[in-house]
């Protein structure tokens, strides 16, 4: 999902973006109000976008303390909706289908950054475990990325 569909999302809900020049953050949310660090490329942007709607959609109070842990199953809640939204495992299968061959390659054409990608495919192998079936695919996390089409 690019940037702009995901502002047209925002609005959508009644949300203003603003960039601005955060620090300590890349984006933040507040009531209907989300920043974002100006400072980022478009796809980092689409990114952080992605997790502060899942902050909207499901986080409730200040969750800025890591410490608590009901923090950071909510934090961790909105970050697995923007792995969602951004790549997802029909993603990852479509990637296969491309034939990306390296992480490179599939974050270029999921159009996500590298980083992002690995920390969907630890999220996916935490929620899942070594593997998941999706259609007529299977994905393997272990001991390797893998995508299986199943006959």
């Amino acid at each position: 999902m690019d940037y702009e569909t995901l502002l047209k999302e925002a609005d959508s809900m009644n949300l203003v973006v603003k960039e601005k020049p955060l620090r300590a953050h890349a984006g933040r949310i507040k009531g209907n109000r989300i920043a974002i660090k100006a400072d980022m490329t478009t796809i980092e942007k689409a990114c952080v976008l992605a997790e502060e709607l899942g902050h909207y959609y499901t986080t409730v109070g200040n969750i800025l303390d890591q410490s608590d842990y009901q923090n950071q199953k909510q934090e961790l809640r909105a970050r697995l909706i923007a792995y969602n939204k951004m790549i997802g495992l029909l993603g990852i299968i479509k990637a296969y289908k491309k034939r990306c061959q390296t992480f490179a390659e599939m974050a270029d054409y999921l159009n996500v950054p590298e980083s992002f990608l690995k920390e969907t495919l630890e999220r996916y192998r935490t929620k899942y475990g070594c593997k998941v079936e999706v259609d007529n695919y299977v994905i393997l996390f272990e001991p390797q990325l893998a995508v299986i089409e199943k006959m």
